[in-house]
């Protein structure tokens, strides 16, 4: 509430910030279409073109870390949001709902056909008549590894180390060093030094 006893008119962008509704009056259009079209020429590469994809990924991103390799196709919204550690592997079709911040770090590997949304929508009709939406932010941590189509919703934290199932829908934090899987994404076990005698390691 204002000073007067009125409710304060805040900016989307700060409203956004703060996890409250708001509706997208066109202040990010110039980001998104930059954005999108840098995503758009990055899906046209070829494979052997890696310089030109590093330097659209530098463009597009807000941080990108060393040997980071990401396959076409790619979709997002803002691109600004977003940020990758080093030597993360994105592998194709990610789809990044990126309208508040998506944190990725270090040696993530992300299997194909995987979403990762910031942005969620009121339960109540009543409350989205003008497309109403609140975001909070997405973090997954290094070493993590996201199944194929797996969703990872608005707030949720993935720890490091931590494996999530394929085709899992992940609404709530995952500790690290788990594996979680299913609809709704739940731990199933941790991973224990055991895990590390299931294969030989490959020799230097």
């Amino acid at each position: 509430m204002g000073t007067d006893g009125q409710p304060c008119k805040l900016p989307m962008a700060e409203r956004r910030a703060k996890g409250l509704l708001w509706i997208d009056t066109g202040e990010n259009l110039g980001q998104q279409v930059f954005a999108r079209g840098l995503c758009q020429e990055f899906n046209q590469t070829k494979a052997t073109e890696v310089e030109k994809r590093r330097e659209i990924w530098e463009k597009l991103f807000a941080s990108l870390g060393e040997q980071v390799w990401i396959e076409p196709p790619l979709s997002l919204a803002m691109g600004k949001t977003v940020s990758i550690g080093d030597g993360t592997y994105i592998n194709s079709n990610l789809t990044l709902v990126d309208d508040y911040e998506i944190h990725i770090g270090k040696g993530v590997l992300i299997a194909p056909n995987v979403t990762i949304s910031t942005t969620n929508h009121p339960m109540h009709y009543k409350l989205r008549t003008r497309g109403e939406m609140y975001c909070k932010k997405v973090t997954i941590g290094d070493y993590a590894w996201i199944g194929s189509n797996a969703v990872i919703g608005a707030g949720v934290s993935i720890g490091m180390g931590a494996v999530i199932g394929a085709g899992s829908v992940v609404t709530r934090d995952i500790p690290d060093m788990c594996f979680a899987a299913g609809v709704p994404c739940k731990v199933i076990r941790k991973i224990t030094e055991n895990d590390l005698r299931e294969f030989e390691p490959i020799p230097g």
